[in-house]
């Protein structure tokens, strides 16, 4: 007997797995038939709640005691390189640069709005406690934004707790401010005075 698993959204495209050894896993209480056919239905990050068992290291199952643990997967944020989020940016997509300030003022990509993830303390960094609440004095949780940062970590980082938050619209610069000027694209710095 095969399960099928999908979706309200239309269908692009089926794919049959091959056997696998899937005795051991559970979703929902219900153990899945070697044979599973799964349909595609996007490629977009979507959110799924599963209601997994929680096993932990002694053994102990709390499928056992009757309760069960609510695990929240969110998917990656989309990351895309800086040609195509150049692209973006000429149609429209508004840029959220999570640089530092100091970071900004040295050179950024024309139009960024400047709200830093991680704020210098002293030598070390630590995350702007404000980040989401700043972000949300600025765009609304369905604009379509653009993330970068330095290298592309931050912007990562950033992305992936926009998303969390409910924004819909967010995509990643891979590589970040440093892989958009090795591109020679377009840059522009804070003049004083």
């Amino acid at each position: 007997m095969a399960a099928s698993i999908s979706s309200s959204s239309s269908i692009t495209q089926q794919t049959l797995l091959r056997y696998h050894n899937l005795s051991d896993h559970l979703i929902n209480g219900v153990s899945f038939t070697p044979s599973v056919s799964v349909k595609k239905v996007s490629l977009f990050p979507i959110r799924c709640r599963f209601n997994i068992p929680y096993r932990n290291y002694s053994g102990y199952s709390s499928r056992r005691a009757g309760t069960t643990s609510n695990v929240e997967v969110t998917a990656i944020p989309t990351s895309v390189p800086v040609r195509v989020a150049r692209e973006l940016l000429l149609a429209g997509h508004s840029y959220l640069d999570v640089r530092t300030p100091e970071e900004f003022t040295a050179g950024h990509v024309p139009g960024a709005v400047n709200i830093p993830y991680m704020l210098r303390i002293g030598s070390g960094m630590t995350k702007n406690p404000n980040f989401l609440e700043q972000v949300l004095s600025q765009f609304s949780k369905d604009d379509e934004i653009l993330v970068g940062c330095q290298s592309g970590k931050r912007s990562l980082m950033a992305a992936n707790d926009l998303q969390s938050a409910g924004y819909t619209g967010i995509i990643d610069i891979a590589g970040g401010y440093s892989a958009w000027t090795q591109s020679e694209l377009p840059t522009e710095t804070v003049r004083n005075g």
